[in-house]
Order: C-alpha cells, then sequence, then structure tokens
C-alpha cells in the first residue's frame, strides 16, 4: 500500500455549519466538499484553548497547553517537544506550513 498524502486545513473562527459538505444550505463549498469527500472529516473535534497560538500548539503537539507551554498568546512554542509534524518527518514525508503561525519565528520555532 502506498503512503497516503496528507493535507491538514485549520481555519481561524469557521464552524461546520459553514460548509456544505457538514450541511450548510447557506454556503457552497464544492473544493472543500470534494477533499471531505476523498478523504477525512472529522465529526466530532474540540477545540481546548479559544485562543489562536495556544490552539495551534495543543493540535499540532496533541498536548494540553500547560504541559506544552502555550498558554497566552505572548508565549513561545517550544519546538523541542514532539510534534505531528516531526512524528511524519520521521517516516520520510515532508511538510510545510502555509498561512498562520504565531507560534515564533525562524528555523528554531518550524515544525
Amino acid at each position: 500500500m502506498s503512503r497516503p498524502n496528507i493535507l491538514f486545513i485549520m481555519t481561524d473562527d469557521h464552524a461546520a455549519h459553514a460548509m456544505s459538505c457538514y450541511g450548510s444550505r447557506i454556503n457552497t463549498t464544492p473544493n472543500l466538499d470534494r477533499i471531505a469527500q476523498g478523504g477525512m472529516r472529522f465529526n466530532n473535534c474540540f477545540c481546548t484553548n479559544s485562543i489562536c497560538g495556544p490552539s495551534r500548539a495543543t493540535i499540532l503537539t496533541g498536548t494540553y497547553n500547560h504541559v506544552n507551554g502555550m498558554t497566552t498568546l505572548n508565549s513561545r512554542h517550544d519546538n523541542r517537544q514532539l510534534n505531528f509534524a516531526k512524528l511524519l518527518q520521521g517516516v520520510g514525508y515532508q511538510t510545510a506550513i502555509v498561512g498562520k503561525w504565531h507560534l515564533g519565528q525562524g528555523p528554531a520555532h518550524w515544525p
């Protein structure tokens, strides 16, 4: 079996009901619907922190903010922590972040 491509899309302030693949009758999102149909959707997902940087750190590391150290908007992400980008790199994937980051600048903070 070949290794699957992984595309993780995360948007700010974007509720599931804003996409037609989740049942929106107001918005049509055909390109996102096509990706969702051929891949995986999260149907039961919760945010443990309502602010952007700490929320991203939780998603990357799989740990709560009091564990990963990103408790405020002014916190800095400790890139020595294991995260899913590093796990993917460890098995040969190339990873990239596109768009907002807010977890520090420069190579020391890249996943």
